[in-house]
């Protein structure tokens, strides 16, 4: 079957959907997108309340560096994004420190002197990593094809790329350990707050080669999407009906049919049906199981995975509480020095700059936390008087760990709403609410795009590796890669 033959569905416009559905329509293939809302971006969009226009998380533009993820896909599809680089990524505040995560990593020295060989030998192995997962990556490995272009990449980059073998299955902890801060309760703290927001997980258990390309993002650079975050996903939806694809939205698939492992077409929630050769599911493994009917798929817990959702304010704020903040982001941890939820958390501000984001004189400002899903379901299940209950605690939690830092917080406030995991799965349809990925603790025990049907498979955060812009689009380039193997060989 060539290219060109070929008509590809993707269920959902998350941006791992939407750059794999670009890339194979650049390459002739007809490319449809359902999705169930009525704009595209998935965890990374840009919605609007009350003349705000708020990104759906605390996100953070990366990948868009010379060489990098997001830069190539640019390069590949014509695509000129909208972005600035931000000269600190973030600020990052415990008690009394106060860090600006810049790409020289001035302060963190400044604060750690003792840690200048990790940081070394934490950018040695991330130059490596970029320069590996130019053009995707061919991992988990699916065959001899697959093996030698590991072999390839990994003869290529000899003798850097030697280094892999010593940190493949060793954690981050572990990594710590061997350059003797682990015995630093507030580096590792510092270490772990920026793991936990990036791979899911803390040191102990982040594989280290993942945790080596989490701590690069401010060293790499990250930048500001202009109009937020959800212009990255307009920018590809764009892309695919540029080459001929169409992006449909309201339209919830709520059934798979198939014939012998073989899929044949999707159901949508309005009766709609489409055939089609190939399916794309920018959704977790759970979500799938359900509109397939069946139970194939492994809760997260009996795969010895922990998977996180989220607590998320949308706030119309007064501007002068951030006035002198350097960075647009900051990561706060509470004075109790817990990372646990609600103790920890990220913000996001609209730029001064961009009025359309908020009204005249104010700013939108998003902030989230980790969350544990079942309390809130089990809160639902007693009724909205528990589940508002619930709700009122964890905003007051997080006023609480924004008000230690910034004084005021609690007066700045003009509109107020929250996403909850109920929400976060009522609004991308995830089982439980969980957004944000898988947690990345070992390279040899990762989910790849592949799924039980030999024509359906899965892309997003949900496979290696992982989350984040460039997370999500290096796992589409594998997805794309696999597809195209198999297209060759015709369907049913």
């Amino acid at each position: 079957m060539d290219v060109q033959d070929m008509h590809v569905m993707i269920i959902g416009a998350g941006i791992g959907g939407l750059a794999a559905g670009a890339m194979l329509a650049k390459r002739g293939a007809m490319v449809t997108v359902l999705e169930a809302q009525d704009y595209p971006g998935g965890c990374a969009a840009t919605f609007s309340r009350e003349g705000f226009r708020f990104d759906t998380g605390a996100t953070i533009g990366c990948g868009f560096h010379p060489g990098g993820p997001m830069d190539e896909l640019g390069k590949e599809l014509d695509i000129a994004w909208p972005v600035k680089p931000e000269p600190v990524a973030w600020e990052y505040r415990d008690g009394d420190i106060c860090l600006d995560l810049s790409a020289g990593r001035v302060e963190i020295l400044q604060r750690f002197p003792k840690t200048k060989a990790f940081w070394e030998e934490q950018s040695a192995l991330a130059r490596l990593l970029w320069k590996l997962a130019k053009g995707g990556l061919s991992w988990p490995v699916k065959g001899p094809r697959d093996l030698g272009n590991l072999i390839r990449k990994g003869f290529a980059g000899l003798p850097a790329s030697a280094i892999l073998l010593k940190f493949a299955s060793k954690s981050a902890y572990e990594w710590l350990a061997s350059h003797d801060l682990h015995h630093d309760p507030e580096f590792v703290r510092f270490i772990d707050a920026q793991l936990l927001v990036s791979v899911q997980t803390t040191s102990q258990f982040a594989n280290a080669v993942n945790a080596a390309i989490a701590l690069d993002l401010p060293a790499s650079g990250t930048f500001r999407v202009e109009g937020g975050m959800g212009a990255v996903a307009s920018r590809l939806a764009g892309a695919i009906e540029k080459y001929d694809g169409v992006v449909l939205y309201r339209q919830k698939v709520i059934r798979i049919d198939s014939v012998r492992r073989q899929v044949i077409g999707l159901e949508t929630s309005d009766g709609g049906a489409f055939a089609t050769d190939f399916v794309l599911a920018n959704m977790t493994p759970a979500s799938l199981a359900g509109i397939e009917g069946s139970e194939t798929a492994l809760e997260p817990e009996k795969e010895g995975l922990h998977l996180w959702s989220a607590f998320t304010l949308y706030l119309g704020m007064e501007p002068e509480l951030f006035r002198n903040l350097p960075a647009r982001h900051v990561q706060i941890v509470s004075r109790n020095g817990k990372l646990t939820e609600g103790d920890s958390i990220f913000a996001s501000i609209s730029p001064d700059d961009e009025p359309g984001r908020a009204p005249e004189g104010l700013r939108a400002v998003t902030i989230s936390t980790h969350a544990e899903s079942k309390p809130w379901f089990e809160a639902l299940n007693k009724g909205q008087s528990a589940y508002r209950e619930l709700k009122d605690m964890y905003t007051q939690k997080l006023f609480d760990v924004l008000s230690e830092q910034f004084p005021g917080a609690r007066d700045a406030v003009r509109s107020i709403s929250a996403g909850t995991p109920v929400t976060w799965e009522r609004y991308t349809g995830r089982q439980n609410g969980c957004v944000g990925g898988y947690p990345q603790t070992s390279l040899f025990r990762v989910r790849g795009p592949a799924t039980r049907y030999a024509n359906l498979y899965l892309v997003g955060d949900s496979i290696f590796p992982g989350q984040s812009l460039p997370g999500v689009v290096t796992g589409a380039r594998r997805t794309v890669e696999l597809l195209l193997q198999q297209a060759p060989r015709g369907i049913v």
